[in-house]
């Protein structure tokens, strides 16, 4: 519940805010100073501004691989502070200046008390004109893009949805291009990698908020892993929305083989899927299909509009997309790759 405080406490000193996969929603994501995701798929902006940091402080972020990558090069020139609940979580990743240990709430309304604005203009701007020259984008294409799709939804629910994933490319795109603004809005599985996870937590959500969006992002191969659970859905008639993005691939496992392994794909491809439409319809689901850009509105305006019960979008999107930016797996935060490499990245570190 320190979300709130936590907000006083930012807008006090002026100090820009990124988050983890986990902390979505946490500080919210239309904040003027909220710069979205760090880390390995962070947006580039948030990236660059922990990268150029002269103090970050962390509040019960673990500092895990994907926040960190090469630990001798994350923040090096920077003073860290490290605020968390868990004494065994100090010193374990990252060697924080500063460790206090004690609840995030009370925590921060006792710096809130006695914490006295910055001069922070020069950085802010700063902060500001890397949003501006780095935005996310999804440019190009031939085909259906998953970022068009998560955008568009975005847009129409104007971030008011409760959103759930799997763990993969929709995951990080969800992230990515699917704001929120409170604390619970979004369910993920974060770095356990539970395929699966989406959908029947998506159940678990409309039944705690019946009367709210909700909807589940899954990938083609998590989905399969849960899609019985359709039944539940049906049965008790809720009305979440399950938005398949569909590339027929194991996306984020195809995406490593591709940058990283020669394009060597092993156990990734999906060509056997179902159609999803007439699966979704044979236990009474209400489905539809997307397969070009400009079939997006409708579908998703249709969709939104059903309430009898569930109602399930399989987006047929680009097989061999990739998530930008990304800094790959033990690498530096100046190693972030911001679009496809035209040659051939290192492997990650411990790889074989």
């Amino acid at each position: 519940g320190a979300s709130a405080v936590v907000k006083s406490w930012v807008e006090k000193i002026r100090v820009p805010v990124v988050n983890t996969l986990l902390a979505k929603g946490a500080f919210p994501e239309n904040h003027e100073l909220c710069l979205g995701m760090l880390g390995m798929h962070g947006t580039a902006y948030a990236n660059k501004a922990v990268m150029n940091c002269d103090l970050i402080m962390s509040i019960g972020s673990r500092w895990d691989d994907r926040i960190v990558g090469k630990v001798s090069k994350f923040c090096k020139d920077a003073k860290i502070i490290h605020v968390d609940i868990d004494p065994a979580e100090i010193g374990k990743m990252v060697n924080p200046d500063v460790s206090i240990i004690g609840d995030a709430k009370k925590v921060i309304e006792k710096l809130c008390r006695i914490s006295v604005p910055g001069n922070t203009e020069k950085w802010v701007k700063q902060i500001t004109e890397w949003k501006k020259n780095f935005p996310l984008l999804y440019t190009g294409g031939k085909g259906l893009r998953a970022q068009l799709v998560i955008d568009k939804l975005y847009q129409k629910t104007k971030g008011k949805a409760y959103i759930t994933t799997d763990v993969g490319q929709h995951q990080m795109w969800a992230a990515q291009f699917y704001k929120v603004d409170y604390p619970d809005q979004f369910f993920s599985s974060g770095g356990a990698g539970t395929m699966g996870f989406g959908f029947p937590a998506a159940i678990g959500v409309q039944f705690a908020k019946p009367d709210a969006v909700v909807i589940a992002i899954v990938g083609d191969g998590g989905f399969q892993m849960t899609s019985e659970e359709l039944s539940t859905a049906v049965i008790h008639k809720l009305p979440l929305k399950i938005l398949i993005l569909d590339n027929k691939y194991l996306g984020m496992v195809r995406q490593w083989q591709h940058l990283f392994y020669d394009n060597r794909k092993s156990g990734v491809d999906m060509t056997g899927n179902p159609d999803f439409v007439i699966l979704a319809k044979s236990y009474g689901c209400k489905a539809f299909r997307i397969s070009k850009p400009n079939e997006v509105d409708k579908v998703l305006t249709a969709a939104l509009a059903y309430n009898e019960g569930p109602c399930l979008i399989h987006a047929e999107v680009e097989k061999e997309d990739n998530v930008f930016p990304m800094i790959p797996s033990g690498a530096g935060y100046d190693e972030m790759v911001l679009e496809p490499p035209k040659t051939k990245l290192a492997k990650p570190e411990g790889s074989t």
